[in-house]
């Protein structure tokens, strides 16, 4: 199939080179105008009893959504009140003095009946004419306006990515292969792949909400893949011509060998990325299968479009040395052979200090605290919980199958006001029904703080004669707690299992998967740990540009794992692929290992520098959820590039001898009817 693939790309290059080219200028259009369609609610589902319970509410007592400005004056004028009322579209006016008396907090409720075009004009109206209040200052937010401000701000954050990581990277692929020709090669696949998968988003977002990160997701993975993946074949390439192979000849070959492990690789981070496809949240369903896409596009590019390219340009690139036994990682190699006991102890040690701030982690959602401070909707929040003492937390919404005057109602509503941590518990009149009570359960401490989830749990625990259920903010940070860690074993298992299969398949053995699973285990742990030393703790906010949220998010610890997971495996399958290589051809363990780390560690310590490059680009954002993912996937890459690919995986497989290629008998017979080879190269020596 691979050879297939290298005659097309040789024999209609240009064509291959139009069709992305095209793919690549729709996608970036696409990606344009989609942050506008994109959905900031990440952390809902359809069977989450909070989400149940807001669909009754809806019905039961149908509200329209909200828009809240701070004005710094008080007090108003009626005409002001009375002018937001004759907006049409609007179904209510309420305003409310700060307690300081300086300011007042307005709220402006919309028809529920508004859809479309005329919903949005309405809130364009009524933000207009609230700004235009005469004060000396007005701010304008709400749920309402949350959705449309980060979507604003996640395109910044890309855009600002781009400005900064590309001029870095490129410069740097300049260097490591000594020209913009060479350079731009892997630019090419990353915003190919990129374009691609724009188009599939663009197409999805007709379909069904995606979630607000999709396409920073998208563009950080097509950067990091499409550069490593264009490193690769384009070395491979460089290193077929230095050997003597003609331009086709060495396309030929270069497909062969890096195609197929790009081909293994791009398998191993879809598997990784599969693991979040098992959670019940559609957002993190939806950002598995953007990564998914922007991975398997990315290996498309990389298998069509660069043969294409290096049949078309191939001649003008320099060909390269062949590497051999000797080199500097060949060298640093046999040092760590010489002393592996000592390494593995002091290596896995460190990365087992490094990982300890994770044990005291703690997860919530941030909410506007994960945008700068800056934002005027976070400006809004902090000013209404800071000023206006009369506006409570965000209640507890309780809906009881009962009569409300019913005797078992009012026993268990007394029972409620008795538990710790309720302030007051009262029926809304308006909401209720005869056979339905809906009560306000207000809890002690800030929206949506610990007081408030402890008690959506005590809630639910009581022993009522009816059917109770609750929603409210409280309860939607933990159904999607409750969501995340039931779901979690079985994500891990997946991924485990399904990497494990794929390494077995490549190399024939039991013992380097486990290996690759255990070294990337402690990896993850130690950048875990310094996500906590730095987000939870405060530890480099100001260098970074952040206010410390006290805590990670939710959802990004997961996502980080599962994406630096794949991306471990991915420098993992480079390496591997050429230890094998020498392996097969002299069956010497040591020297398969120092020569395949010398093949192959420049490669990996420029992708690896590369792909630093693009994720702190993404660290440098705004939104402090997208700067714990950029973050966390640099410092996952670091750690990989440095101590695990550097220093772990030499020693270990020095420790380890001929039994890194063990497997069961049964295994070793399956591995020979089904296991994946590439064939060895012309210039490795037996």
């Amino acid at each position: 199939m691979l050879h297939r693939i290298s005659d097309l790309a040789l024999r209609r290059p240009r064509r291959v080179a139009v069709c992305w080219l095209a793919v690549t200028v729709l996608g970036l259009v696409a990606a344009g105008v989609l942050f506008s369609s994109l959905s900031a609610d990440i952390d809902a589902s359809p069977r989450f009893e909070s989400e149940r319970v807001a669909d009754r509410l809806g019905r039961l007592a149908p509200g329209g959504a909200e828009v809240v400005a701070v004005v710094e004056a008080a007090p108003l004028p009626a005409a002001v009140t009375d002018g937001l009322g004759r907006i049409d579209g609007v179904a209510g006016v309420a305003s409310l003095v700060s307690d300081d008396g300086d300011a007042t907090a307005i709220g402006v409720e919309l028809d529920p009946a508004l859809e479309g075009d005329r919903f949005d004009a309405t809130v364009g109206r009524v933000t207009t004419a609230l700004r235009a209040i005469d004060a000396p200052e007005v701010r304008v937010g709400g749920e309402l306006l949350l959705d449309e401000e980060v979507a604003d701000l996640a395109e910044r954050d890309a855009q600002r990515a781009e400005m900064l990581s590309l001029p870095i990277a490129l410069v740097v692929m300049a260097v490591v292969f000594g020209g913009v020709l060479a350079a731009g090669l892997p630019l090419g696949i990353a915003f190919g792949g990129i374009g691609a998968t724009a188009l599939g988003l663009a197409a999805l977002s007709e379909l069904t909400d995606v979630p607000v990160y999709a396409m920073n997701v998208a563009l950080m993975l097509g950067l990091g893949l499409g550069i490593d993946y264009g490193l690769l074949m384009l070395s491979r390439f460089r290193e077929e011509r230095g050997a003597g192979l003609d331009v086709p000849a060495a396309v030929h070959r270069t497909v062969a060998t890096a195609g197929r492990t790009v081909v293994f690789s791009a398998c191993t981070v879809a598997v990784a990325l599969s693991g979040l496809l098992v959670f019940d949240v559609a957002a993190i369903r939806l950002l598995a299968l953007a990564g998914i896409a922007v991975v398997i596009a990315c290996m498309a590019a990389a298998l069509t479009l660069l043969p294409a390219l290096l049949a078309r340009f191939g001649h003008r690139l320099k060909p390269g040395t062949p590497s051999g036994a000797d080199g500097a990682f060949a060298r640093i190699a046999r040092v760590i052979q010489r002393r592996p006991v000592p390494v593995v102890a002091l290596a896995g040690a460190g990365l087992v200090v490094l990982a300890l701030p994770f044990t005291g982690a703690r997860f919530d959602d941030t909410g506007v605290r994960s945008l700068p401070r800056s934002s005027e909707t976070r400006q809004v929040a902090e000013a209404i919980d800071a000023r206006f003492s009369a506006v409570t937390a965000e209640p507890l919404e309780v809906i009881a199958d009962a009569a409300p005057a019913d005797p078992a109602t009012v026993a268990w509503l007394d029972e409620v006001r008795t538990l710790p941590g309720v302030v007051a518990a009262t029926v809304d009149e308006d909401a209720s029904r005869a056979a339905v009570a809906v009560v306000d359960v207000h809890a002690a401490g800030r929206t949506n703080g610990p007081e408030a989830q402890r008690l959506v749990s005590t809630v639910r625990d009581l022993n009522a004669p009816f059917g109770v259920a609750v929603g409210g903010d409280p309860a939607e940070i933990v159904d999607l707690r409750h969501a995340v860690a039931s779901r979690l074993p079985l994500a891990v298992g997946v991924i485990v299992i399904a990497t494990f299969v794929l390494l077995f398949l490549m190399t024939g053995s039991v013992v380097v998967p486990v290996k690759a699973i255990v070294m990337n285990v402690l990896s993850l742990g130690a950048t875990f740990g310094a996500l906590v030393w730095v987000f939870q703790d405060g530890h480099l906010a100001g260098l970074l540009g952040f206010d410390p949220p006290g805590s990670l998010d939710l959802l990004m610890p997961v996502i980080v794992f599962v994406f630096a997971f794949g991306l471990s495996m991915d420098y993992e399958v480079f390496l591997l692929s050429r230890i094998r290589e020498v392996w097969e051809a002299t069956g010497d363990n040591d020297r398969a290992v120092a020569e395949g780390l010398q093949r192959s560690g420049r490669i990996i310590t420029s992708a690896g520098l590369l792909i630093v490059i693009v994720f702190a680009g993404f660290a440098a954002g705004e939104i402090v959820a997208l700067k714990q993912l950029g973050l966390g996937l640099a410092l996952a890459v670091i750690v990989d590039v440095t101590v695990v690919r550097s220093l772990l995986v030499p020693a270990t497989m020095k420790l380890m001898g001929r039994w890194n290629w063990w497997a069961p008998a049964p295994l070793a017979r399956l591995h020979r009817r089904v296991g994946l080879r590439e064939a060895a190269p012309a210039n490795v020596l037996a």
